[in-house]
């Protein structure tokens, strides 16, 4: 082992035996873990090239159960997207049901919230029932029956990749373009994921507030999947506001079931939602080009076939069997709620990170690895960049616990959001591809 880090603290690429030799001490636990603290610094100082990077995470997908869907007989495509994060962030649960309508199938494995963002599987919680830790049997079941299904990392997915998260968080070398795209791709490849498209997000509400470094990850992530044979677009899209209506776990579910009934659709949201979809689709080999793919996600939201999907997926999961219908009925609801008074004018910019951070400080998120999440507060109705605002339209209505805590949320997100007179120039929903 001190040979392999030797050999990346002098700037010299990795062979894959090394490599392999790595994760698989990681996976069992035998790696001493200053060794595995050294190699993470060496790896974050000097990087690792497509080569490596490719071999790293394919060693990971390999530390555990592997899915091989050409082998099952799977129909058609296995298609997925992965997201960095970000603030109303609840692109999958539209995602999953439209491609699964249209012919795809999504086998997604999916992450808690982190930091200021919320966590897909988090907000999954939401929905009784639901079990999002199933096994490899029930994953595969579910992906067959609905055409999607949306899990979370069990020890028998990637497990080497639990012990270098950890590592690489103590450390201080969470940032490492190679170690990010390894942790990302051998969940996806475990998956069985065919093709990739990857939403990376970029403004205040996201992790990579730089363009330019979400541009570099983008490029990392396509590079690598491209070596593992995962063809895989990337597109970076913003993320200097909250994404649809609502930020919060119940709140965000129910957005996305408007969305999916067409009772309500945000749109940015949709903008985002359709031209994700659409780069599967045709990656897939299930649309022409990117007008058609398109027609063909609108086509599967209007005739119901996509929010049929959804429930199709929560049903098999364990979940009730009309959330669709009924999503008041099961959704947890915070007992104040309460508008943020806003001033005459137009909103004219948004920190979306204070705004995750307000929801953590209503108990929607976590500060500590074992906290409770209280799964119904957050904010809805939230007033996009652009909107007029006063007296008859507050910025946003906060869910909260008590009283005291809508008080604090209201002064938060008051403070995070900039009023003026004049409506700013709209920001580019995809910043490039």
């Amino acid at each position: 082992m001190q040979d392999i880090i030797r050999a990346k603290r002098d700037g010299r690429a990795l062979e894959r035996p090394q490599i392999d030799a790595v994760v698989a001490a990681l996976a069992d636990r035998s790696i001493a873990l200053e060794h595995a603290a050294a190699l993470a610094m060496a790896i974050y100082l000097n990087g690792m090239d497509a080569g490596e990077t490719a071999a790293l995470t394919g060693a990971m997908a390999r530390s555990g159960t592997v899915i091989d869907w050409r082998a099952e007989g799977l129909p058609g495509p296995a298609l997925d997207k992965h997201s960095t994060g970000g603030v109303g962030d609840k692109v999958s649960f539209l995602l999953a049901p439209i491609v699964a309508a249209c012919g795809g199938y999504v086998p997604m494995v999916a992450g808690r919230g982190l930091g200021h963002t919320g966590g897909t599987i988090d907000k999954l919680a939401a929905i009784p029932g639901y079990d999002a830790f199933c096994g490899p049997d029930r994953f595969r079941a579910v992906v067959c029956g609905a055409g999607c299904a949306i899990v979370g990392q069990t020890p028998d997915i990637a497990p080497a990749d639990g012990l270098l998260y950890a590592v690489r968080d103590a450390t201080a070398t969470i940032e490492s373009t190679p170690l990010i795209v390894a942790s990302i791709l051998s969940k996806k490849a475990t998956a069985g994921v065919q093709h990739l498209v990857m939403d990376i997000k970029t403004g205040s509400g996201a992790f990579m507030r730089d363009g330019a470094e979400a541009w570099a990850l983008g490029d990392a992530i396509v590079a690598a999947a491209a070596a593992m044979g995962m063809p895989a677009v990337a597109l970076v899209t913003d993320m200097g506001s909250v994404l649809g209506a609502s930020a919060g776990n119940a709140l965000e579910v129910a957005e996305a079931i408007a969305h999916l009934t067409g009772a309500a659709r945000d749109p940015r949201l949709h903008a985002v939602t359709i031209a994700l979809c659409s780069e599967l689709l045709v990656m897939g080999g299930l649309a022409a080009d990117p007008a058609d793919a398109a027609a063909r996600c609108e086509a599967a939201l209007a005739s119901g076939r996509a929010a049929e999907a959804f429930q199709r997926m929560v049903a098999l999961h364990g979940g009730p069997a009309d959330l669709v219908e009924r999503p008041r009925r099961h959704l947890a609801q915070a007992p104040v709620v309460r508008p943020v008074p806003a001033p005459d004018g137009v909103v004219q910019r948004v920190d979306a990170r204070a705004i995750g951070e307000a929801i953590i400080g209503l108990g929607g998120g976590r500060r500590r690895i074992a906290d409770a999440i209280d799964l119904s507060v957050g904010f809805s109705a939230v007033a996009p960049v652009g909107a007029a605002v006063g007296a008859g339209r507050p910025l946003a209505l906060v869910h909260a616990a008590d009283t005291a805590a809508a008080e604090r949320a209201i002064a938060e997100f008051q403070n995070a959001v900039i009023v003026g007179g004049e409506a700013p120039r709209p920001a580019a929903l995809i910043r490039s591809r």
